[in-house]
Order: structure tokens, then C-alpha cells, then sequence
């Protein structure tokens, strides 16, 4: 019950986002402020967030309401996979992180693996768009479409980030403990089969 509750809170918060951007009757945004409400006390019971903060986080946007974007970055070398421990839960991920605003999904790629991994990377192409909601991540409040992006080494060397911890390259059958939130093991099992494929498909969903 708690995904679909979840899933009804996202919904119900970006409908009641919409109406508030395009109505401009008092009366419906009144029942458009009534229904952020109801998401907001629907993703409260299912967090353990106080009902301020999930506002604050979850329901103070403003415009249509839209995804969000996550780019990873998609190295091998010598066969293994390029992951970085994340110092949020000592876990590993693939470098990455939001889209920036003003950069191409190309140049925010690079950018996260030079900060998270401290080598320079050129991006090659995009291996795989991905709903989050479809995938073993655990839930969270917004929605999010994780864009894959396989990249070439150019320069630099293995130092860890701001936010992160370690630098490594992993072969398939020895990847370490993964950020579930970040990516997740079917995922990096996915590219380690498709990267090598260069008429691959981009997979969708």
C-alpha cells in the first residue's frame, strides 16, 4: 500500500500544481490548495518527515509540474565498470547526480564524473532512458527518469569527490554493495551486456 499511496501522493501533487499555475477562479484554487494538502499529509504518513519539511520539499513548486532528470555516466575499462562510493550512505553508484540547469545532458555528465571520479571523460551516447518507478529503487518522492550515458576516458586519474569517498573499476561478477537509490543491480547488469553493442537500441522504460 505504501508505493501505491506514493504513487497517488506524486499525482495528486502534480495535478494540484498544475491547477494552481493555469486557474486564476479563487474557488478552484482553493480546492487546487485543498488537494496539495491531501498529498502532503498522504506522503507525511508514509515518511518519517515532519509535515513542514514535506511540504517545504515535496509541494512548493510552482509551474507544470515535470520529472525530474538523473544522468549517470557509463565507463568501462579493461571490461570493468567505473562506480564511486557515495559518502551519503557508503554505498557505490555509477557518477552522477541532477541535471544541471543551463547543461546539456552531455556536459552534465562529463562534469559528474570529473567531480565524483576525477577523470575526464568524453560522452560517446545514451544507452538507456529509465523511469525510475519501473525499477528496484527504493520510493521516494518525486518522479524520476535516469538517463544512461556511455562515456570514453580522456585524461585524469582516480581521486574521490566533494561527494564521494572512493574510485573503482568493477567487473561484473564482483560489483560491490550498490546506492539503491542511485542505480541498481539490473541496471549495471544491463549495460555491462549492452555496451559493447554499438547498434544497441537506446532501451526505454
Amino acid at each position: 500500500m505504501e508505493w501505491r499511496q506514493l504513487h497517488w501522493a506524486k499525482r495528486i501533487q502534480a495535478l494540484a500544481q498544475i491547477g494552481l499555475t493555469y486557474s486564476d477562479n479563487p474557488y478552484d484554487r482553493e480546492r487546487y490548495e485543498e488537494l496539495r494538502d491531501i498529498s502532503v499529509d498522504m506522503m507525511t504518513s508514509c515518511s518519517d518527515v515532519d509535515k513542514e519539511q514535506v511540504r517545504v520539499s515535496f509541494a512548493s513548486d510552482t509551474g507544470y509540474a515535470t520529472p525530474k532528470v538523473d544522468v549517470r555516466g557509463v565507463v568501462f575499462r579493461d571490461g570493468k565498470l567505473l562506480l564511486v562510493k557515495e559518502k551519503a550512505d557508503g554505498a557505490w553508484s555509477l557518477p552522477g547526480g541532477w541535471a544541471d540547469i543551463g547543461f546539456s545532458p552531455s556536459e552534465v555528465v562529463v562534469k559528474e564524473i570529473q567531480e565524483e571520479s576525477g577523470f575526464q571523460a568524453r560522452a560517446i551516447r545514451l544507452l538507456a532512458v529509465l523511469d525510475k518507478r519501473f525499477h528496484q529503487h527504493p520510493p521516494e518522492p518525486n518522479h524520476v527518469y535516469k538517463l544512461f550515458i556511455l562515456c570514453d576516458i580522456i585524461g585524469g586519474e582516480a581521486m574521490s569527490g566533494t561527494e564521494t569517498s572512493g574510485v573503482g573499476f568493477f567487473a561484473e561478477n564482483e560489483l560491490p554493495p550498490l546506492s539503491a537509490e542511485r542505480n541498481t543491480e539490473a541496471q549495471l547488469r544491463l549495460l555491462f551486456q549492452i555496451h559493447g553493442q554499438p547498434d544497441h537500441a537506446v532501451i526505454l522504460d
